[in-house]
Order: C-alpha cells, then sequence, then structure tokens
C-alpha cells in the first residue's frame, strides 16, 4: 500500500509539474492571438456554439499555411532586377526627341494625329523604350514613357509652329522612319539623318513652284470649259498671286490676310482684263474660279476629315477651324474685289452658268485632271516618281467625275464617288510604289476642288440682291465630300495590303503616312 501511495504521490507531482508547464506553454506570446484563434485551458467548459465554430480551424489552417516559417520559403535578393532593365534618362529623352521631331515633320506636311501616333509608338517601340502614351493635338505633340513603378516616367513636348507643303521632306522622313524600324540604323544616325533632311533646301528653285502653280490654275480652266487664251491669263494671275505671298512671307504677314490679298488681286485682275477687252472669250470669269481653286488647294481639309473620323476630335476641331478661317479670308477678298468694282464702275460679266458636260468634253476633263493633279505635286516639291502617280491618281478621279456628270449624276455624289476611287487607288499603290499615300491622295483630288461653285456662290452674295446661300453651301458639300471620299477610298484599300488589317484596326482608322507594318520591341 505504501508502495501504490508513493507511487501514487509520484504520479500526483508529475501531474502537478505537467500542469505547471502546460500553464507557462499557454501563455500567449507577442502577436499570438494576431494569427490564431485562442486556445482552450483546462478547466474551461466548452460552450456549445463553440462546437459549431468549426471555420477556426479553418483559419487556423489557412493561417498556418500563410505565415509559414521564412526558413521554409525562397530567399530573393534584393539587389536581383526583375525584368528587362529600364532605359536611363538620357537615352530616354534622346529617343523622345528623335520621334518628336519626326512627328513634327510630319503633322507640319498635313499628316493626320492618328498617323502621327503610329508612327511614333512604332518608333518608341524599336529604339527600346518601354510603353509610350502619345498625345497629338493641332498645335503640339506630347510623349510619355512609363518605366514601371520603381522609376518615374518621363514626358517630352514638341510644338508645331509652322505648316509648309514640302512633300520630298516627308517622303524622306517616311524613308527614315521605315529603316529604324526594320533595324538598319540606330538612333544616333538617324538623329543625323534628319538633321540633314530637315535643314536641306527645296529640291527645286522656288520659281519652279511658282510655275507649278500657274500651270493648276491653267488646267482647272481647261476642266472648266476655258479656251487657251483664258487658260494663260488664268496661268500668269495666278503665278503673281504666288509671288506676292511669297513677298508677304517676309513681313510674316498671317496667312488670312494673305488669302485675302489673293482673292482680291484675282478678281480685280480679272475684272480689269474684262473691262480691256484683251480676251474674246464669253467666260473670262474662269480666271476667278481657277484662282480661287489654286488658294484653296492648299488647305487641309483632307487631314480635318481624317481625324474627325479616326476619333481625334480636338485636332479635327483646330483643322477645321483653320480651314475655314483661311476660306473665310477668301471669301473676303473675293467680296471686297467685287464691291470695289461696283463702286469703279467696272463692267462686271455675268455669272458663268455650269454648262452639262459632253463625251467629246471628257478626254479634255482627263487631261487637264492629269496636269492639274502633277502640277499640285510639283508646286508641293514632290518627286518626280511622285508626280507620276498623282497624274495617274487625277486621271482616274478626272474620268470617273466625267463619266459621271455625264449620267446626270449630282455634283456631291460624282465628287464622293471620284474621291473614293482615288483614295482607294492610292491606297493600294502608292506604298508598293514608295510613295506617300497623303500625297497622292491631296494631289488627286485638287482637280475637283470646288473653285466654280465658290466663285458662284460668292458673286450672288456680293453683287446679286438678296443673295442666296445655297450655290456656297453646295460648294461647302463638295468639299467634304472630296475629303471623306479619300478616306474611305484609304480604309477600303486595308484588306487589300497584305499584313495591314490588324495594325489599321489598333489605330481605329485609314492611315496615310507613316510606317505600315507593326515593330517589335526590342530592349537594348
Amino acid at each position: 500500500m505504501k508502495i501504490n501511495e508513493h507511487t501514487k504521490g509520484a504520479q500526483r507531482g508529475e501531474q502537478s509539474g505537467h500542469s505547471a508547464e502546460k500553464k507557462q506553454d499557454e501563455t500567449p506570446e507577442r502577436g499570438e492571438w494576431l494569427l490564431e484563434a485562442p486556445r482552450q485551458r483546462d478547466g474551461e467548459r466548452s460552450i456549445p456554439q463553440a462546437r459549431s465554430h468549426r471555420p477556426n480551424l479553418l483559419r487556423r489552417r489557412a493561417w498556418q499555411i500563410l505565415e509559414a516559417p521564412t526558413a521554409e520559403q525562397p530567399a530573393v535578393e534584393s539587389d536581383e532586377a526583375m525584368g528587362p532593365k529600364p532605359p536611363d534618362d538620357s537615352t530616354v529623352n534622346f529617343v523622345l526627341d528623335l520621334a518628336l521631331r519626326i512627328g513634327e515633320v510630319q503633322m507640319s506636311s498635313g499628316a493626320g494625329a492618328s498617323d502621327v501616333t503610329a508612327t511614333i509608338i512604332a518608333l518608341t517601340s524599336a529604339l527600346g523604350l518601354p510603353h509610350c502614351e502619345v498625345d497629338v493635338i493641332f498645335t503640339s505633340i506630347t510623349v510619355t514613357c512609363h518605366r514601371g513603378t520603381d522609376m518615374a516616367p518621363v514626358t517630352a513636348l514638341r510644338v508645331v509652329r509652322s505648316r509648309s507643303l514640302d512633300y520630298t521632306r516627308l517622303t524622306q522622313t517616311e524613308t527614315l522612319v521605315r529603316r529604324i524600324v526594320r533595324g538598319n540604323i540606330g538612333a544616333e544616325e538617324a538623329q543625323q539623318e534628319l538633321q540633314r533632311i530637315t535643314t536641306a533646301p527645296h529640291p527645286y528653285p522656288r520659281w519652279v513652284a511658282t510655275a507649278a502653280w500657274g500651270g493648276l490654275a491653267a488646267f482647272i480652266t481647261l476642266i472648266l470649259g476655258g479656251s487657251i487664251d483664258v487658260a494663260l491669263v488664268a496661268l500668269v494671275i495666278s503665278a503673281v498671286i504666288d509671288r506676292l505671298g511669297r513677298f508677304l512671307n517676309r513681313f510674316a504677314l498671317p496667312f488670312f490676310f494673305q488669302q485675302v490679298i489673293g482673292g482680291l488681286v484675282a478678281t480685280l485682275s480679272a475684272m480689269a482684263i474684262v473691262s480691256s477687252n484683251l480676251l474674246t472669250t464669253d467666260k473670262p470669269t474662269l480666271v476667278v474660279a481657277a484662282a480661287v481653286t489654286v488658294l484653296l488647294s492648299g488647305l487641309s481639309t483632307v487631314s480635318a476629315v481624317q481625324d474627325a473620323i479616326t476619333g481625334y476630335y480636338v485636332t479635327a476641331a483646330g483643322r477645321t477651324m483653320e480651314t475655314a478661317l483661311m476660306s473665310a479670308g477668301l471669301i473676303a477678298g473675293v467680296v471686297l474685289a467685287l464691291k470695289i468694282a461696283l463702286l469703279l464702275g467696272l463692267p462686271l460679266t455675268p455669272l458663268p452658268e455650269v454648262v452639262s458636260s459632253t463625251p467629246q468634253d471628257l478626254p479634255v476633263i482627263i487631261l487637264g485632271s492629269v496636269g492639274a493633279s502633277a502640277c499640285f505635286a510639283l508646286a508641293s516639291y514632290s518627286t518626280l516618281r511622285a508626280m507620276i502617280v498623282a497624274g495617274a491618281a487625277g486621271a482616274i478621279g478626272g474620268a470617273v467625275y466625267g463619266a459621271l456628270m455625264l449620267t446626270d449624276f449630282q455634283a456631291v455624289s460624282s465628287s464622293a464617288v471620284a474621291a473614293t476611287l482615288v483614295g482607294f487607288c492610292g491606297g493600294v499603290l502608292a506604298r508598293r510604289l514608295k510613295v506617300t499615300p497623303l500625297v497622292v491622295a491631296v494631289s488627286g483630288i485638287t482637280p475637283l476642288l470646288p473653285g466654280l461653285s465658290t466663285y458662284r456662290g460668292l458673286y450672288q452674295l456680293g453683287v446679286e440682291p438678296g443673295g442666296n446661300i445655297s450655290t456656297l453651301m453646295t460648294a461647302v458639300a463638295i468639299g467634304l465630300a472630296l475629303a471623306a471620299g479619300v478616306v474611305l477610298g484609304e480604309y477600303l484599300a486595308q484588306p487589300v495590303r497584305t499584313g495591314l488589317g490588324r495594325l489599321e484596326r489598333k489605330f481605329a482608322g485609314p492611315r496615310m503616312a507613316g510606317p505600315m507594318g507593326p515593330a517589335e520591341r526590342r530592349l537594348e
């Protein structure tokens, strides 16, 4: 019994020691209650509701998984870079400056905002920059390069201050862009090549461009049904207007006032020639219509419609405002000349009527369209290849327009269909012949510009009592139909060009300038 009592006492001591150890173990460490549910101590009755608290076991198991000891997890060195190394500030600034300068050349030459955006994204991707965002408006281009969450983004801005038609510079810049995208030239060499392109003089002397503007007016006169002597007079007057504008540029006179002076000089010159009986034709006012067409040819109507269709509404609004302002200056000049002629007592010629075309006039219309398109391309300093392609586009537009007018189509519908075919042919053939589609599109629709309708509307407003504005609105409708038709034709040419459908859908609209192939991003 004693042994049993001793054994029981020893067992009681062991139990008391174990209970003490349990009490010590049950003391919670710092943060223990944050990781798991508190343990139930001995002697405490379990609450019946605790039996239904079985999710605590699941929580404890989940906590144990999430809060596993760090020794069991693979250690990651802090100095090891994950993914490609972002470029430094100097590299980003150099590439952004190159891309912005190329975008400025395109924007000043009349390219659309979607074309400039696609070009800059292709350049930055090809030169190894991470994701870039581009914001293009009418007067500036902004590019932001994002370099992840560890490095601050880099933003660059360039203001487009000048507008000039130099299609040779635009073509050479696009050739440089294709070389960069294909990896045939580095960033430093591309910067030097771009500097050479932008600082080089025009490929032709200035007097060649003046003669080309005069030739454009002469061919427009032939399309409208004028004779050779009227075409020669239109050539001389348009050449004088071009030289006068060249002279006014030295004094930095805004283009609005240059348009006013151009319309004034063209109309007064025609009135003076009519009063002197130097012309034997009964349509001397076709000289004014041809001069008005020349003054309308340099406006960015196509780019404004392209920007509006592709979703760049701010840029489209800016281009539309510029076109409207230049047209308003031309209107003011013509109306002012008509008022001056009334005050001076100069004989006013009757308003020329729009006569219906005959099949015999169709060859003359096609020949005049070819000459007018080629002259506009030459006046815009295009290459010889671009002039030939532009002349072919003008022939297509003139033939379609003349044929539709023979079938009693309206002028607005005929202009839209002809411009659509010009845009389609330009989109398909221009890239294969290494010519910018914008050059072909703008040159091809130049013979179809509503110079005669514009003059008729201005004559009705300025001379006839209670003038009717419907004729002038018809001229506006023809201009919009031409621009929209060109953009539609370029859009329809997408499936024909190989490998371009995906890029076209990505940038939501037709492309008339810039690289057409998707660029692979490479990090150097």
